[in-house]
């Protein structure tokens, strides 16, 4: 399946290369220079990976990122853009992103990191709010398939016996072949790397899993950016589990790692 990339560049200059560049690749690519049409299309339709720069004429990318996730998009998402500083970055990765590059940027890596992305990208459509809502039975997590989709978090569940269907009424379940999360009755909405990192922890939910498997299992084995990332995953998860009554909690292990732990009154 033809994976959606939505462009989100005001730049000619960066964006036309950029746009042909992915259509070699084998995408299908829809360029914007403003947030706010941007944000109506993936409303309106399905996308799997956004490229986003933050100097937008109408509204601020952060705005765009933010206002995407609360809407319920569950693709992947890179920031482009000349604001190279560690803040910027990391409020980046806090608003949803779920990776960072400062121009000017090599195609060739862009390229890896969008693979990398689409890997773990829903294979389905509908990662829009409105996609969402309309299929509350099936989150927008599904894995892409190939190299690095979700095959680690799939392995060790086999491993451990896990079995797909959940069972309800019982805490919080991760359902690892389905790609969906439970807390009770409810289905808990995640973004791609949501779901993996959940996942890998509730392999061996109560022990520990350290940081650098994390960032090797979820990300690359060979990433060489800021671990903000997985902070800034860590902290979403923990507010929607808290939102949800999760009867779960994430744990930081300082210096070493994070578990999942049943809450003590579960």
């Amino acid at each position: 399946m033809v994976a959606q990339v939505l462009v989100v560049e005001d730049d000619d200059k960066i964006a036309a290369p950029l746009v042909r560049t992915l259509e070699r690749e084998g995408y299908q690519v829809r360029r914007f220079a403003e947030g706010l049409p941007a944000l109506e299309a993936i409303g309106n339709s399905s996308v799997d990976l956004l490229l986003l720069d933050l100097g937008l004429p109408d509204i601020d990318g952060l705005d765009v990122c933010r206002r995407a996730r609360d809407g319920g998009f569950l693709g992947g998402i890179i920031i482009l853009t000349a604001r190279d500083g560690e803040l910027d970055r990391v409020v980046g990765l806090d608003v949803g992103a779920d990776d960072y590059l400062a121009k000017p940027f090599g195609l060739a890596e862009l390229l890896a990191r969008a693979r990398a992305l689409l890997r773990r990208s829903a294979a389905t459509g509908g990662q829009s709010a409105q996609g969402a809502q309309g299929t509350q039975g099936n989150s927008g997590t599904q894995g892409a398939g190939g190299p690095g989709g979700g095959a680690s978090t799939s392995a060790a569940a086999a491993q451990t016996g896990s079995t797909p269907a959940p069972q309800r009424g019982r805490g919080l379940r991760i359902d690892v072949q389905a790609r969906r999360i439970w807390v009770g009755e409810a289905e808990l909405a995640a973004t791609t790397k949501e779901f993996d990192v959940l996942a890998l922890l509730d392999v061996i939910r109560g022990a520990v899993v350290s940081r650098e498997q994390l960032i090797s299992d979820v990300w690359d084995e060979n990433w060489y950016g800021s671990t903000k990332m997985l902070d800034a995953t860590m902290g979403r998860l923990r507010q929607k589990l808290e939102e949800a009554a999760a009867p779960a909690r994430i744990t930081t292990v300082r210096g070493v790692g994070f578990r999942l732990e049943d809450a003590p009154d579960a």
